[in-house]
C-alpha cells in the first residue's frame, strides 16, 4: 500500500497542472472574448453608424424646426411643422412650391356663388426642385423669406386680371394689372360677320395686354397689336401670370428647343417643363386628386380638331362646395375668370370643361 502513494500523489499532481492549465486557457480566452466585445461596443457607443443629416436643420417655422420628409405620387418632399402639419410641399423637378400661409378666400360674385377659401399659397422657386434641396444654402435662404409672407403669389395674381380688378402701372406708367378680355371683337367675311355680327379673334398674348414690345431670350421682338391692348387668350394669360409677373422664362413661339414657357396651349401641354401631374390622354381622366394649387389644367375644345389642347387653365383647389375650380381666359366669358358664364369652371360633373380635361402639369 505504501508503494503504491507516490505514484497516487505523482497522479494527482499531474491532474491538478491538466486542470489548472485547461482552466488559465479558458480564462484567457474569455478574458480576449470579453476585450474584443467590449471593443466592439465601445466603438459602436463612440461611433455609431452614418445616418442621414437631418433634413433642413436650422429651418423654423412660428411653431418650431421643420421636419422634412420623401412622398411619392408624385415623388415629393413635404416640410412638417412639430404638429405634423403639412407647412411647404416640394416637387422633384418643378419650381411651382405650395405653402401653407394665412387663410384667403377668391370669389367672383358676379358669375358665380362659388368661393374658394384656401390656406395655400403658390410661389415659384429659384430653380427646379431635386431630393435633398433642403440641405442647401439658397433654399434655406429662400424658404425663411417667403413662410408667412403676404406678398402677392400665383393665385393672388391670377386674379388681378377678373372682371372688376384694379388697374395698376409701373413707373413708366405700362398698365400691368386690372380687368382683362379676351380678344377684340372684330368683322370678318365669316357668314357671321356678314350678318353683322362681331366676331372674336384669337392669340392676344401677355405683351398685348401690356401693349410694348417684348425681347425673348432668342432675341425675337413681338410688337403688340394697339387694339389688342388689355387682351389675353388663356395661354396668354397664363405667360402673364406666370411669366411676366411672376418671372417663369418665357418663349417667344411654340420652340420645343426653349427653356421657357411655350406659346399655345398644346405646346405647353406637351412640353418637357416641370412634370405632367396628370398625364395626357384622349380621355377624361378617371383620378384628378394628385392636382395641387397652381397645377396647369389642359382641355381638349371644340375649336381644334384631332384630340389638340386648345385651352388651358390654373388649378384653384376645392371651392366651398369641394368642387374642383379652376380659372382661366375664355372666349365665351370675355376674359380670365374662374366663374360659371360660358362654362362651368369645375373639373367634375357633366360640364363642357370637366369633359374636356386631358391633362395637368406642374411647372
Amino acid at each position: 500500500m505504501k508503494r503504491l502513494l507516490p505514484r497516487v500523489r505523482k497522479f494527482s499532481q499531474t491532474r491538478n497542472a491538466a486542470l489548472f492549465l485547461v482552466t488559465a486557457v479558458l480564462l484567457a480566452a474569455s478574458c480576449v472574448l470579453t476585450l474584443q466585445l467590449r471593443h466592439r461596443t465601445d466603438q459602436s457607443q463612440a461611433s455609431p453608424p452614418p445616418s442621414p443629416a437631418s433634413p433642413g436643420a436650422g429651418i423654423r417655422s412660428g411653431s418650431g424646426p421643420l421636419h422634412f420628409e420623401r412622398v411619392g405620387n408624385p415623388a415629393r418632399t413635404v416640410a412638417r411643422d412639430r404638429h405634423g402639419t403639412v407647412i411647404a410641399t416640394f416637387t422633384d423637378g418643378a419650381r411651382t412650391a405650395v405653402l401653407t400661409g394665412p387663410s384667403r378666400t377668391f370669389a367672383e360674385p358676379r358669375t358665380t356663388d362659388a368661393k374658394v377659401v384656401t390656406r395655400s399659397w403658390v410661389r415659384l422657386l429659384p430653380q427646379a426642385w431635386a431630393r435633398g434641396a433642403e440641405r442647401s444654402d439658397w433654399f434655406r435662404t429662400w424658404l425663411r423669406s417667403r413662410l408667412g409672407s403676404r406678398d402677392p403669389d400665383i393665385l393672388a395674381t391670377a386674379f388681378d386680371y377678373i372682371a372688376g380688378a384694379p388697374a395698376r402701372k409701373t413707373a413708366a406708367g405700362v398698365t400691368y394689372s386690372g380687368a382683362a378680355r379676351y380678344t377684340p371683337r372684330t368683322a370678318d367675311d365669316s357668314g357671321s360677320a356678314r350678318q353683322g355680327k362681331p366676331q372674336r379673334r384669337t392669340g392676344s398674348d401677355f405683351y398685348d395686354y401690356l401693349g410694348i414690345p417684348w425681347t425673348f431670350p432668342d432675341a425675337v421682338t413681338r410688337r403688340p397689336e394697339k387694339d389688342r391692348a388689355r387682351s389675353v387668350d388663356s395661354s396668354g394669360y397664363v405667360r402673364l401670370v406666370y411669366g411676366y409677373r411672376s418671372g417663369f422664362p418665357l418663349n417667344s413661339r411654340d420652340n420645343a428647343a426653349g427653356s421657357g414657357l411655350q406659346r399655345t396651349p398644346d405646346a405647353i401641354a406637351h412640353g418637357r417643363l416641370g412634370l405632367p401631374v396628370i398625364p395626357l390622354t384622349d380621355r377624361r381622366p378617371a383620378v384628378i386628386q394628385q392636382l395641387q394649387p397652381g397645377d396647369l389644367v389642359f382641355f381638349k375644345t371644340r375649336e381644334l380638331p384631332g384630340g389638340r389642347i386648345g385651352h388651358i387653365g390654373i388649378y384653384l383647389g376645392l371651392d366651398t362646395a369641394d368642387h374642383p375650380r379652376f380659372i382661366s381666359s375664355r372666349k365665351n366669358a370675355g376674359g380670365p375668370t374662374m366663374g360659371d358664364k360660358g362654362g362651368t369652371s369645375r373639373l367634375d360633373g357633366d360640364g363642357y370643361y370637366a369633359q374636356g380635361l386631358r391633362g395637368a402639369r406642374r411647372l
